[in-house]
Protein backbone atom coordinates (compact mmCIF):
# COMPACT_ATOMS: atom_id res chain seq x y z
CA UNK A 1 0.00 0.00 0.00
CA UNK A 2 1.51 3.30 -1.10
CA UNK A 3 1.60 6.05 1.48
CA UNK A 4 0.39 9.42 0.32
CA UNK A 5 2.93 12.18 0.97
CA UNK A 6 1.22 15.25 2.47
CA UNK A 7 1.75 18.45 0.52
CA UNK A 8 2.52 21.82 2.14
CA UNK A 9 -0.53 23.91 2.98
CA UNK A 10 0.44 26.72 0.65
CA UNK A 11 0.01 24.40 -2.34
CA UNK A 12 -3.74 24.40 -1.73
CA UNK A 13 -4.16 28.17 -1.81
CA UNK A 14 -6.13 29.85 -4.55
CA UNK A 15 -3.13 31.95 -5.60
CA UNK A 16 -0.94 28.89 -6.18
CA UNK A 17 -3.72 27.06 -8.04
CA UNK A 18 -4.40 30.11 -10.22
CA UNK A 19 -0.70 30.57 -10.92
CA UNK A 20 -0.35 26.90 -11.85
CA UNK A 21 -3.42 27.09 -14.11
CA UNK A 22 -2.16 30.26 -15.82
CA UNK A 23 1.30 28.73 -16.30
CA UNK A 24 -0.08 25.52 -17.79
CA UNK A 25 -2.44 27.38 -20.12
CA UNK A 26 0.31 29.80 -21.22
CA UNK A 27 2.72 26.93 -21.85
CA UNK A 28 0.10 25.04 -23.84
CA UNK A 29 -0.82 28.14 -25.88
CA UNK A 30 2.83 29.03 -26.48
CA UNK A 31 3.62 25.46 -27.55
CA UNK A 32 0.65 25.38 -29.92
CA UNK A 33 1.51 28.72 -31.52
CA UNK A 34 5.20 27.79 -31.71
CA UNK A 35 4.42 24.50 -33.43
CA UNK A 36 2.11 26.20 -35.91
CA UNK A 37 4.67 28.88 -36.76
CA UNK A 38 7.50 26.32 -36.96
CA UNK A 39 5.55 24.01 -39.26
CA UNK A 40 4.39 26.87 -41.49
CA UNK A 41 7.84 28.46 -41.92
CA UNK A 42 9.54 25.07 -42.30
CA UNK A 43 7.09 23.98 -44.99
CA UNK A 44 7.62 27.25 -46.85
CA UNK A 45 11.43 27.06 -46.58
CA UNK A 46 11.61 23.39 -47.55
CA UNK A 47 9.21 24.00 -50.42
CA UNK A 48 11.40 26.75 -51.87
CA UNK A 49 14.52 24.62 -51.51
CA UNK A 50 12.74 21.66 -53.12
CA UNK A 51 11.64 23.74 -56.12
CA UNK A 52 15.20 24.99 -56.59
CA UNK A 53 16.61 21.46 -56.34
CA UNK A 54 14.07 20.08 -58.85
CA UNK A 55 14.79 22.94 -61.26
CA UNK A 56 18.50 22.18 -61.09
CA UNK A 57 17.77 18.46 -61.56
CA UNK A 58 15.81 19.30 -64.69
CA UNK A 59 18.70 21.31 -66.11
CA UNK A 60 21.15 18.54 -65.17
CA UNK A 61 18.95 15.95 -66.86
CA UNK A 62 18.85 18.02 -70.08
CA UNK A 63 22.64 18.44 -70.02
CA UNK A 64 23.15 14.72 -69.32
CA UNK A 65 20.90 13.68 -72.20
CA UNK A 66 22.64 16.17 -74.53
CA UNK A 67 26.05 14.92 -73.52
CA UNK A 68 27.07 18.28 -72.08
CA UNK A 69 29.20 18.74 -68.99
CA UNK A 70 27.20 18.68 -65.78
CA UNK A 71 27.20 21.77 -63.59
CA UNK A 72 28.89 21.72 -60.15
CA UNK A 73 26.69 20.01 -57.58
CA UNK A 74 25.28 17.55 -60.13
CA UNK A 75 26.50 14.03 -60.81
CA UNK A 76 25.66 10.42 -61.52
CA UNK A 77 25.52 8.19 -58.45
CA UNK A 78 27.28 10.81 -56.34
CA UNK A 79 28.80 9.95 -52.98
CA UNK A 80 26.55 10.62 -49.99
CA UNK A 81 23.26 10.30 -51.89
CA UNK A 82 20.57 9.08 -49.43
CA UNK A 83 19.55 5.46 -50.10
CA UNK A 84 15.88 6.41 -50.20
CA UNK A 85 16.50 8.61 -53.26
CA UNK A 86 18.49 5.82 -54.95
CA UNK A 87 15.56 3.42 -54.54
CA UNK A 88 13.15 6.09 -55.78
CA UNK A 89 15.26 6.76 -58.90
CA UNK A 90 15.63 3.02 -59.52
CA UNK A 91 11.84 2.88 -59.77
CA UNK A 92 11.89 5.61 -62.42
CA UNK A 93 10.70 8.44 -60.15
CA UNK A 94 12.03 11.76 -59.01
CA UNK A 95 12.19 13.04 -55.47
CA UNK A 96 13.87 15.26 -52.93
CA UNK A 97 15.10 14.80 -49.38
CA UNK A 98 17.01 16.86 -46.80
CA UNK A 99 20.15 15.23 -45.45
CA UNK A 100 23.69 16.01 -44.40
CA UNK A 101 26.68 15.95 -46.78
CA UNK A 102 30.20 16.86 -45.75
CA UNK A 103 28.87 17.97 -42.35
CA UNK A 104 26.36 20.51 -43.63
CA UNK A 105 22.60 20.41 -44.36
CA UNK A 106 21.90 19.56 -48.01
CA UNK A 107 18.79 19.35 -50.15
CA UNK A 108 19.07 16.41 -52.55
CA UNK A 109 17.07 15.95 -55.72
CA UNK A 110 17.45 12.75 -57.77
CA UNK A 111 15.97 11.06 -60.79
CA UNK A 112 16.66 8.08 -63.08
CA UNK A 113 19.60 8.07 -65.57
CA UNK A 114 20.63 5.43 -68.13
CA UNK A 115 21.55 1.84 -67.30
CA UNK A 116 19.86 1.98 -63.86
CA UNK A 117 22.02 4.77 -62.60
CA UNK A 118 20.86 7.79 -60.62
CA UNK A 119 21.30 11.41 -61.60
CA UNK A 120 21.32 13.70 -58.55
CA UNK A 121 21.96 17.33 -57.63
CA UNK A 122 22.71 18.82 -54.23
CA UNK A 123 21.72 22.28 -53.00
CA UNK A 124 23.27 23.88 -49.91
CA UNK A 125 20.56 24.00 -47.25
CA UNK A 126 22.66 25.61 -44.47
CA UNK A 127 21.12 29.08 -44.67
CA UNK A 128 17.58 27.74 -44.53
CA UNK A 129 18.47 25.46 -41.61
CA UNK A 130 19.99 28.39 -39.72
CA UNK A 131 16.87 30.44 -40.42
CA UNK A 132 14.61 27.74 -39.00
CA UNK A 133 16.89 27.25 -35.95
CA UNK A 134 16.88 31.01 -35.31
CA UNK A 135 13.10 31.05 -35.62
CA UNK A 136 12.80 28.22 -33.09
CA UNK A 137 15.03 30.08 -30.62
CA UNK A 138 12.99 33.25 -31.08
CA UNK A 139 9.80 31.29 -30.46
CA UNK A 140 11.25 29.81 -27.25
CA UNK A 141 12.49 33.15 -25.91
CA UNK A 142 9.31 35.03 -26.81
CA UNK A 143 7.17 32.24 -25.32
CA UNK A 144 9.18 32.36 -22.09
CA UNK A 145 8.85 36.14 -21.86
CA UNK A 146 5.14 35.98 -22.66
CA UNK A 147 4.58 33.26 -20.03
CA UNK A 148 6.53 35.23 -17.42
CA UNK A 149 4.71 38.47 -18.13
CA UNK A 150 1.31 36.73 -18.14
CA UNK A 151 2.17 34.93 -14.91
CA UNK A 152 3.17 38.18 -13.20
CA UNK A 153 0.04 39.99 -14.34
CA UNK A 154 -2.15 37.01 -13.43
CA UNK A 155 -0.50 36.62 -10.03
CA UNK A 156 -1.02 40.32 -9.33
CA UNK A 157 -4.69 40.10 -10.28
CA UNK A 158 -5.24 36.88 -8.32
CA UNK A 159 -3.37 38.25 -5.29
CA UNK A 160 -5.73 41.21 -5.15
CA UNK A 161 -8.69 38.85 -5.12
CA UNK A 162 -7.16 36.45 -2.58
CA UNK A 163 -6.20 39.36 -0.32
CA UNK A 164 -9.83 40.42 -0.22
CA UNK A 165 -10.90 36.81 0.38
CA UNK A 166 -8.40 36.51 3.25
CA UNK A 167 -9.77 39.72 4.77
CA UNK A 168 -13.32 38.36 4.49
CA UNK A 169 -12.30 35.04 6.09
CA UNK A 170 -10.51 36.87 8.91
CA UNK A 171 -13.62 38.93 9.66
CA UNK A 172 -15.76 35.77 9.59
CA UNK A 173 -13.45 34.14 12.15
CA UNK A 174 -13.62 37.24 14.35
CA UNK A 175 -17.41 37.15 14.20
CA UNK A 176 -17.42 33.45 15.10
CA UNK A 177 -15.38 34.24 18.22
CA UNK A 178 -17.93 36.85 19.33
CA UNK A 179 -16.57 40.07 17.83
CA UNK A 180 -19.81 41.25 16.28
CA UNK A 181 -18.38 44.70 15.54
CA UNK A 182 -16.04 43.23 12.91
CA UNK A 183 -16.84 44.21 9.33
CA UNK A 184 -15.14 43.60 5.98
CA UNK A 185 -15.89 47.01 4.40
CA UNK A 186 -14.81 45.81 0.97
CA UNK A 187 -14.09 48.86 -1.25
CA UNK A 188 -16.11 47.48 -4.15
CA UNK A 189 -19.05 46.67 -1.87
CA UNK A 190 -19.07 50.22 -0.49
CA UNK A 191 -18.88 51.90 -3.90
CA UNK A 192 -22.14 51.00 -5.64
CA UNK A 193 -21.16 52.88 -8.80
CA UNK A 194 -18.40 50.34 -9.57
CA UNK A 195 -19.09 46.86 -10.98
CA UNK A 196 -19.59 44.33 -8.20
CA UNK A 197 -17.72 41.04 -8.35
CA UNK A 198 -18.38 37.85 -6.40
CA UNK A 199 -15.93 38.73 -3.61
CA UNK A 200 -17.70 42.04 -3.04
CA UNK A 201 -21.04 40.22 -2.95
CA UNK A 202 -19.73 37.78 -0.31
CA UNK A 203 -18.24 40.62 1.74
CA UNK A 204 -21.47 42.62 1.59
CA UNK A 205 -23.50 39.55 2.58
CA UNK A 206 -21.15 38.87 5.52
CA UNK A 207 -21.37 42.47 6.73
CA UNK A 208 -25.15 42.39 6.43
CA UNK A 209 -25.33 39.08 8.30
CA UNK A 210 -23.06 40.39 11.07
CA UNK A 211 -25.12 43.56 11.44
CA UNK A 212 -28.36 41.59 11.56
CA UNK A 213 -26.93 39.09 14.03
CA UNK A 214 -25.54 41.87 16.20
CA UNK A 215 -28.90 43.63 16.23
CA UNK A 216 -30.75 40.48 17.22
CA UNK A 217 -28.25 39.57 19.93
CA UNK A 218 -28.28 43.09 21.33
CA UNK A 219 -32.07 43.03 21.40
CA UNK A 220 -31.97 39.67 23.18
CA UNK A 221 -29.40 40.95 25.66
CA UNK A 222 -31.44 44.06 26.38
CA UNK A 223 -34.56 41.97 26.81
CA UNK A 224 -32.79 39.54 29.17
CA UNK A 225 -31.25 42.35 31.19
CA UNK A 226 -34.54 44.27 31.37
CA UNK A 227 -36.53 41.22 32.45
CA UNK A 228 -33.96 40.25 35.07
CA UNK A 229 -33.75 43.82 36.34
CA UNK A 230 -37.52 44.21 36.55
CA UNK A 231 -37.83 40.90 38.38
CA UNK A 232 -35.22 41.87 40.91
CA UNK A 233 -37.35 44.39 42.82
CA UNK A 234 -40.50 42.25 43.28
CA UNK A 235 -38.36 39.21 44.10
CA UNK A 236 -36.61 41.17 46.83
CA UNK A 237 -40.00 42.06 48.31
CA UNK A 238 -41.22 38.51 47.89
CA UNK A 239 -38.14 37.20 49.67
CA UNK A 240 -38.68 39.61 52.56
CA UNK A 241 -42.34 38.58 52.78
CA UNK A 242 -41.37 34.87 52.75
CA UNK A 243 -39.12 35.45 55.73
CA UNK A 244 -42.14 36.70 57.70
CA UNK A 245 -44.19 33.55 57.12
CA UNK A 246 -44.67 31.22 60.10
CA UNK A 247 -42.41 28.15 60.22
CA UNK A 248 -43.68 25.07 58.42
CA UNK A 249 -43.36 22.95 55.32
CA UNK A 250 -45.28 25.38 53.05
CA UNK A 251 -43.03 28.22 54.17
CA UNK A 252 -39.95 26.16 53.35
CA UNK A 253 -41.30 25.45 49.87
CA UNK A 254 -42.05 29.13 49.26
CA UNK A 255 -38.62 30.23 50.48
CA UNK A 256 -36.95 27.57 48.34
CA UNK A 257 -38.77 28.70 45.20
CA UNK A 258 -38.10 32.35 45.92
CA UNK A 259 -34.39 31.57 46.40
CA UNK A 260 -34.38 29.66 43.10
CA UNK A 261 -36.00 32.63 41.35
CA UNK A 262 -33.48 35.03 42.84
CA UNK A 263 -30.59 32.80 41.75
CA UNK A 264 -32.01 32.56 38.24
CA UNK A 265 -32.45 36.32 38.07
CA UNK A 266 -28.91 36.99 39.24
CA UNK A 267 -27.58 34.45 36.73
CA UNK A 268 -29.48 36.16 33.91
CA UNK A 269 -28.11 39.53 34.96
CA UNK A 270 -24.59 38.12 35.03
CA UNK A 271 -25.00 36.56 31.60
CA UNK A 272 -26.30 39.84 30.20
CA UNK A 273 -23.22 41.63 31.55
CA UNK A 274 -20.93 38.99 30.07
CA UNK A 275 -22.68 39.26 26.71
CA UNK A 276 -21.81 42.93 26.45
CA UNK A 277 -18.10 42.04 26.33
CA UNK A 278 -17.23 44.95 28.60
CA UNK A 279 -16.34 42.98 31.72
CA UNK A 280 -12.74 43.48 32.84
CA UNK A 281 -10.87 41.38 35.44
CA UNK A 282 -9.40 42.88 38.61
CA UNK A 283 -6.02 41.14 38.64
CA UNK A 284 -4.19 40.03 41.75
CA UNK A 285 -1.47 37.43 42.39
CA UNK A 286 -2.08 34.38 44.57
CA UNK A 287 -1.36 30.68 44.88
CA UNK A 288 -3.71 28.82 42.55
CA UNK A 289 -4.18 26.04 45.09
CA UNK A 290 -5.43 28.58 47.65
CA UNK A 291 -8.16 29.81 45.32
CA UNK A 292 -9.10 26.23 44.42
CA UNK A 293 -9.42 25.16 48.06
CA UNK A 294 -11.51 28.21 48.86
CA UNK A 295 -13.83 27.45 45.93
CA UNK A 296 -14.10 23.81 47.06
CA UNK A 297 -15.06 24.83 50.61
CA UNK A 298 -17.69 27.25 49.31
CA UNK A 299 -19.14 24.53 47.06
CA UNK A 300 -19.21 22.03 49.95
CA UNK A 301 -21.04 24.57 52.11
CA UNK A 302 -23.74 24.78 49.45
CA UNK A 303 -23.87 21.19 48.14
CA UNK A 304 -23.06 19.45 51.39
CA UNK A 305 -20.80 16.93 49.68
CA UNK A 306 -17.07 16.34 50.08
CA UNK A 307 -14.85 17.73 47.37
CA UNK A 308 -11.27 16.52 47.09
CA UNK A 309 -8.43 18.83 46.12
CA UNK A 310 -5.24 17.33 44.72
CA UNK A 311 -2.22 19.54 44.04
CA UNK A 312 0.30 18.13 41.56
CA UNK A 313 2.15 21.36 40.93
CA UNK A 314 1.21 24.69 42.45
CA UNK A 315 1.89 28.02 40.76
CA UNK A 316 1.33 31.69 41.38
CA UNK A 317 -1.22 33.18 39.02
CA UNK A 318 -2.24 36.72 38.28
CA UNK A 319 -5.99 36.60 37.94
CA UNK A 320 -9.31 37.88 39.24
CA UNK A 321 -9.92 35.73 42.33
CA UNK A 322 -13.65 36.46 42.48
CA UNK A 323 -14.23 35.46 38.87
CA UNK A 324 -11.97 32.40 39.19
CA UNK A 325 -13.87 31.23 42.27
CA UNK A 326 -17.09 31.79 40.37
CA UNK A 327 -15.89 29.56 37.51
CA UNK A 328 -14.67 26.81 39.81
CA UNK A 329 -17.74 27.03 42.02
CA UNK A 330 -20.06 26.57 39.05
CA UNK A 331 -18.02 23.63 37.75
CA UNK A 332 -17.99 21.92 41.16
CA UNK A 333 -21.71 22.60 41.68
CA UNK A 334 -22.48 21.13 38.26
CA UNK A 335 -20.36 18.06 39.07
CA UNK A 336 -22.24 17.49 42.35
CA UNK A 337 -25.63 18.11 40.78
CA UNK A 338 -25.29 16.01 37.62
CA UNK A 339 -22.44 13.62 38.40
CA UNK A 340 -21.52 11.21 41.17
CA UNK A 341 -18.92 11.51 43.92
CA UNK A 342 -16.10 11.76 44.41
CA UNK A 343 -15.60 15.19 42.83
CA UNK A 344 -11.88 15.85 42.47
CA UNK A 345 -10.15 19.16 41.75
CA UNK A 346 -6.62 18.69 40.43
CA UNK A 347 -4.15 21.59 40.27
CA UNK A 348 -1.33 20.94 37.80
CA UNK A 349 0.50 24.16 37.03
CA UNK A 350 -1.87 26.74 35.54
CA UNK A 351 -4.49 24.06 34.75
CA UNK A 352 -7.32 23.05 37.09
CA UNK A 353 -9.34 19.93 36.30
CA UNK A 354 -12.76 19.32 37.85
CA UNK A 355 -13.84 15.70 37.54
CA UNK A 356 -16.79 13.70 38.76
CA UNK A 357 -17.54 9.99 38.35
CA UNK A 358 -20.98 10.14 36.81
CA UNK A 359 -22.24 9.52 33.27
CA UNK A 360 -20.23 12.34 31.71
CA UNK A 361 -21.25 15.34 29.64
CA UNK A 362 -23.88 14.95 26.90
CA UNK A 363 -22.76 14.87 23.30
CA UNK A 364 -24.21 18.26 22.38
CA UNK A 365 -22.16 19.93 25.13
CA UNK A 366 -18.93 18.28 24.03
CA UNK A 367 -19.56 19.32 20.43
CA UNK A 368 -21.02 22.82 20.82
CA UNK A 369 -20.24 23.81 24.39
CA UNK A 370 -22.75 24.74 27.12
CA UNK A 371 -26.01 26.26 25.93
CA UNK A 372 -28.52 28.27 27.90
CA UNK A 373 -31.70 26.55 29.06
CA UNK A 374 -30.71 23.25 27.48
CA UNK A 375 -30.39 20.08 29.53
CA UNK A 376 -30.74 16.44 28.56
CA UNK A 377 -31.30 13.11 30.18
CA UNK A 378 -33.75 14.38 32.78
CA UNK A 379 -31.17 16.72 34.33
CA UNK A 380 -32.45 19.57 36.46
CA UNK A 381 -31.37 23.19 36.18
CA UNK A 382 -31.31 25.76 33.42
CA UNK A 383 -27.90 25.20 31.86
CA UNK A 384 -26.73 28.63 33.03
CA UNK A 385 -23.97 27.52 35.41
CA UNK A 386 -21.62 26.21 32.74
CA UNK A 387 -22.55 29.10 30.44
CA UNK A 388 -21.51 31.58 33.13
CA UNK A 389 -18.35 29.58 33.81
CA UNK A 390 -17.35 29.76 30.17
CA UNK A 391 -18.14 33.48 29.97
CA UNK A 392 -16.13 34.30 33.10
CA UNK A 393 -13.26 32.15 31.81
CA UNK A 394 -13.19 34.24 28.64
CA UNK A 395 -13.02 37.41 30.75
CA UNK A 396 -10.01 35.91 32.55
CA UNK A 397 -8.38 35.02 29.24
CA UNK A 398 -8.51 31.35 30.26
CA UNK A 399 -9.43 28.29 28.19
CA UNK A 400 -12.26 26.07 29.44
CA UNK A 401 -12.55 22.63 27.83
CA UNK A 402 -15.09 19.88 28.42
CA UNK A 403 -14.44 16.17 27.96
CA UNK A 404 -15.42 12.75 29.26
CA UNK A 405 -12.88 10.55 31.02
CA UNK A 406 -12.03 7.22 29.44
CA UNK A 407 -13.08 5.33 32.57
CA UNK A 408 -16.25 7.38 33.08
CA UNK A 409 -17.09 10.77 34.45
CA UNK A 410 -17.11 14.36 33.23
CA UNK A 411 -13.91 16.43 33.10
CA UNK A 412 -13.75 20.22 32.86
CA UNK A 413 -10.25 21.66 32.44
CA UNK A 414 -9.61 25.34 33.08
CA UNK A 415 -6.23 26.56 31.81
CA UNK A 416 -5.24 29.99 33.03
CA UNK A 417 -2.98 32.24 30.96
CA UNK A 418 0.68 32.34 31.90
CA UNK A 419 1.68 35.66 33.43
CA UNK A 420 4.67 37.50 31.96
CA UNK A 421 7.87 37.14 34.02
CA UNK A 422 7.91 39.41 37.04
CA UNK A 423 4.17 40.14 37.05
CA UNK A 424 3.03 37.36 39.40
CA UNK A 425 5.65 37.08 42.09
CA UNK A 426 4.84 35.61 45.52
CA UNK A 427 3.85 38.20 48.09
CA UNK A 428 6.55 39.24 50.54
CA UNK A 429 6.64 37.45 53.86
CA UNK A 430 5.59 39.60 56.80
CA UNK A 431 6.30 39.29 60.51
CA UNK A 432 2.59 39.34 61.35
CA UNK A 433 0.37 36.41 62.24
CA UNK A 434 0.02 33.57 59.74
CA UNK A 435 -3.00 33.54 57.44
CA UNK A 436 -6.15 31.86 58.58
CA UNK A 437 -7.36 28.49 57.36
CA UNK A 438 -9.68 29.96 54.73
CA UNK A 439 -6.83 31.77 53.04
CA UNK A 440 -7.91 35.28 54.02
Amino acid sequence: MTRRVPLPRWTGTLAVKAAAFITVMCCALAALLGILVHVSVTDQTVGQARELALARLKDATSAFESGDTLLPGAGVDPEGLPPSLRRLAANGQRGTVVGRHHGRPTMWAAGPADHGRTLAVEVDYSQQAHTIAGLDNAILWSSGLAIGATLLVGAFAVTRVTRRLHATALVARRISTGDLDARVHDPLARDRTRPQDEVAAVAAALDSMAASLQGKLMAEQRFTADVAHELRTPLTGLHAAAELLPPGRPTELVRDRVAALRTLTEDLLEISRLDTGRERPALDAEHLSTVVRRAARAADATAGDGTRVRVVRDVYVETDRRRLERVLGNLVANAHRHGRPPVVLTVDGPAVTVRDHGDGYPEYLLEHGPQRFRTEGGATGHGLGLTIARGQAEVLGARLEFANAADGGAMATLTLPQSPPGTAEPPAQSSGPPPSADGS
